[in-house]
């Protein structure tokens, strides 16, 4: 069934595999948002706030069309474009909220849900320079509610890596854990790993104190990580790339993976 609004709290971990190895981890938290109630999410923690400043809050014009328009007819086209035509009945959103007003999520996913099965995965990844691409899928998760999905790169995310590369994508089903796995390589072999994980928590009031204790600068913590690494691989030999137009059609279908055999956790997949 479509998961409650909840809190994550865990890491991000980034292993950069050329032309240099450099690998680090820090400390996150994120939401897990039923968009189509949004304002009770916002009822339930009484620092979070829907659309106006608070020490959390949610803006709807930071996802989907980014025109502060509602976000499930924007799901619901990008599964149509994608050619999936099944009509969600609940849709979350994994994100970063906003803290103290400032929020950047490199990736967010949507995770659709029909018959309380989950049939769909939309990935909206963002780059830096106010680009946005929706990664969509059928979800076919395992025994272990591990979905895989594989995408040719479309946008352009970092000066340092070339856009001929692919992602290929483990994601597990939201529960008392989350995680997220992703590799991206070229004709080189494997650029780079990153992972998300978090344990879940009560999206209340005293949890998001607690969470906001630990982590009191983590919406701009995760830029300054991006540019700061950027820095240090460019600094010991990695080559710029000239960044290309933002694709024309701001989503793409991409291929739902199965494997006969048991597989690892996206967190193995994506370390090894």
């Amino acid at each position: 069934m479509t998961p409650a609004h909840g809190l994550f709290i865990g890491h991000v971990m980034h292993a950069r595999m050329r032309p240099v190895r450099r690998r680090f981890v820090y400390r996150v938290f994120s939401l897990l948002l039923d968009i189509d109630d949004l304002n009770g999410a916002a009822k339930g923690c009484g620092l979070l706030s829907r659309n106006r400043f608070n020490v959390l809050s949610f803006h709807d014009r930071d996802h989907g069309a980014r025109d502060g328009s509602a976000l499930r007819p924007w799901v619901e086209d990008c599964l149509a474009r994608a050619g999936i035509g099944e009509r969600p009945d609940g849709i979350s959103l994994l994100c970063y909220p906003r803290l103290w007003g400032f929020a950047f999520n490199p990736i967010s996913v949507f995770f659709c849900y029909r018959h309380h099965r989950l049939f769909a995965v939309v990935y909206e990844v963002n780059n830096t320079f106010g680009e946005t691409h929706a990664y969509v899928a059928p979800a076919l998760p395992d025994a272990r509610g591990v979905a895989r999905h594989r995408a040719e790169k479309t946008l352009y995310v970092s000066p340092l890596i070339g856009m001929n590369a692919a992602y290929d994508f483990a994601l597990r089903v939201p529960g008392k854990t989350v995680s997220l796995g992703i590799r991206e390589s070229g004709p080189e072999g494997l650029i780079l790993t990153a992972t998300q994980s978090g344990t879940r928590r009560s999206l209340s009031t005293w949890e998001a104190i607690k969470a906001v204790a630990l982590h009191p600068l983590m919406t701009l913590k995760v830029v300054a990580a991006i540019h700061v690494e950027a820095l240090w691989t460019w600094a010991r030999g990695a080559k710029l790339v000239v960044r290309p137009l933002a694709p024309a059609v701001p989503v793409s279908r991409a291929v739902a993976v199965v494997y006969d055999a048991p597989v690892r956790t996206p967190l193995a997949l994506a370390a090894e």
